[in-house]
């Protein structure tokens, strides 16, 4: 693997066909895809390590009626998938993008089995999130990446972005839903036993051979096997390489990129692909696109800095709009770490959800159904934070939910808790009263709050805001508890809370682009040899959130896209 550009004395070699600019999973998927189409394909990625913020995350990729998605046993067809993101995104992106997307989605997946390394499986039960909406099922169109033996890259292993330390055990051993279960059967079954015991016993032989895990899960997994992938079709990877330019005409576009201090001009007679993670971290687009107050930490990776989209626009791109949110967002707790840095940690599925465990605003009542996705949950906080009412707002349980299902970074357990109390990431009382005044919330509200939420648990019906009454918000409670698997009593101190705030997992305005992902001039017409994909791309969602996965999902339809039509322009 390249760790660097090649800067060779013939010039030759700066002679491309197609230049990927980014190397997350869009970044990587576009590269691999053009490289399979017989083009000699330049990945050029900012940061240290490939994998964006693709390997922090779920890997989760929404890609309806691939040949997993028809044996999961899910009824499925290209008309119901388009009937839900028609009903889900509307007019807040163009319809023959959601198009292009359904018919190249299912395309791109098979080519990456039949050609590559890359494997996936789908879940037969992971719902849409609007499950409410004209369409959708509850399984069969999230998929997720092979676990990977991270071994099989060698040295490159190094260059792959590891996971958010708080999403691993042991320092830094990964684990997906299904080791979870196993960890919470542990003492239970022989057969998590078995399981646990084998991913514990690799991961000491792999710290010991690679100085890291190598068992690759999630978007750890993703990321890894497009990057064996990508290697083994002959594409070149250059690290900590940094575009200052992009020129040319359309015929043939010439990028100019630096690193460790020199310069090269490199040429691309098929095309550049932007595939650089969107604008989340540039500051003038942030303050721009983004609501008050501006979200101060992010889970996203580092190199999504928006730098490309200056040079883009310089070029005559422009921005798509409609989108019903700027970004992606996730509610997210924090806490520094002892290096000093800001762990920010997002909270998807594994609390807000549970029986117990509620989310209030500073009056000390609810001001959401909890059940609803991560996206949602954020924008209902921006909607009712009236004078900084529910920004910060605050999940709270009591010890018997902390005790089963953990809170945030706490795990579940209830054990281990003197350090997060110590920095205040977590808050205890032995008092409902007790623990309103040291949040400084209302404490007649919170009263009245857990009250009335004891009440739902015991009736199962939540009749403030319907918590858990689809098949996608039940799916994130406790199966095992009833009436409703997402409701239950708050009373056994004593009782708990950490701060909840709003984070960007992915930009949703992106630079607009036609259905092979070239990027529109301001006259509407495409700017030849130039592509976006991923979060550089305007959102084929228009900001909206409807399944899980709809970020990596048209990331690798629309890669799949850009390096067909890139390729085939090379000379």
């Amino acid at each position: 693997m390249a760790d660097a550009l090649p800067m060779p004395a013939d010039p030759l070699r700066s002679d491309w066909d197609v230049v990927v600019l980014g190397g997350g999973a869009a970044g990587l998927a576009a590269a691999l895809f053009a490289a399979l189409d017989g083009a000699r394909t330049l990945l050029i990625e900012r940061s240290e390590h490939v994998g964006g913020t693709s390997a922090l995350s779920a890997g989760t990729v929404w890609i309806p009626n691939t040949r997993h998605g028809d044996a999961s046993g899910n009824a499925d067809s290209p008309e119901q998938a388009l009937a839900f993101l028609d009903a889900a995104v509307g007019n807040r992106a163009p319809r023959a993008i959601r198009q292009a997307f359904l018919e190249a989605g299912p395309e791109a997946i098979r080519r990456l089995e039949e050609q590559t390394v890359v494997r996936f499986r789908a879940r037969p039960f992971h719902p849409d999130y609007l499950y409410e909406l004209e369409g959708s099922v509850s399984g069969g169109r999230a998929l997720e990446a092979l676990p990977f033996d991270g071994g099989a890259l060698g040295r490159a292993l190094r260059k792959l972005r590891p996971p958010i330390p708080e999403f691993t055990l042991l320092g830094g051993m990964m684990v997906d839903r299904d080791d979870i279960g196993h960890l919470m059967n542990l003492t239970k079954s022989r057969t998590s036993f078995g399981h646990v015991a084998r991913i514990l016993s690799g991961y000491a032989v792999d710290r010991l051979r690679h100085g890291r895990g190598a068992r690759l899960v999630m978007g750890n997994a993703l990321v890894g096997r497009l990057l064996r992938a990508a290697l083994d079709a002959g594409v070149t990877v250059a690290t900590e390489t940094e575009v200052t330019d992009i020129a040319g005409d359309g015929a043939a576009r010439t990028v100019t990129a630096k690193r460790g201090g020199r310069e090269v001009q490199l040429t691309a007679s098929g095309g550049v692909i932007l595939a650089s993670g969107g604008f989340a971290r540039h500051p003038q687009r942030r303050a721009e696109f983004l609501p008050d107050p501006l979200p101060e930490y992010s889970p996203a990776a580092p190199g999504n800095t928006g730098a490309l989209h200056d040079i883009a626009l310089a070029l005559g791109a422009r921005y798509g709009e409609g989108a019903e949110q700027p970004v992606f967002w996730a509610p997210v707790s924090r806490r520094k770490r002892r290096d000093g840095s800001m762990a920010v940690f997002p909270h998807f599925v594994l609390d807000r959800s549970k029986p117990g465990i509620i989310s209030v605003g500073r009056d000390g009542r609810r001001f959401v159904n909890e059940s609803l996705s991560y996206h949602q949950f954020v924008a209902a906080m921006y909607a009712a934070n009236r004078d900084g009412s529910t920004i910060p707002a605050f999940e709270i349980c009591d010890a018997d939910a902390l005790r089963k299902y953990g809170l945030g970074m706490v795990h579940p357990g209830g054990r281990g808790l003197v350090p997060f109390l110590a920095d205040g990431y977590l808050v205890r009382a032995d008092t409902l009263a007790e623990l309103a005044g040291l949040l400084e919330i209302d404490a007649a509200g919170l009263a009245e709050t857990v009250e009335r939420m004891n009440g739902f648990a015991e009736t199962g019906e939540d009749t403030d805001f319907q918590r858990g009454t689809n098949v996608y918000q039940r799916a994130n409670g406790d199966p095992k508890h009833g009436p409703n698997p997402t409701l239950g009593p708050i009373r056994t101190a004593p009782f708990y809370a950490i701060r909840l705030w709003p984070g960007d997992i992915g930009a949703a305005i992106g630079l607009e682009t036609d259905t092979d992902a070239r990027v529109l001039g301001p006259d509407g017409a495409p700017l030849d040899g130039l592509y976006a994909c991923g979060n550089d791309m305007h959102s084929v969602m228009g900001g909206v959130y409807p399944a899980p996965g709809i970020n990596l999902g048209p990331a690798i339809a629309f890669a799949y896209l850009a390096a067909r039509h890139a390729a085939a322009r090379r000379s």
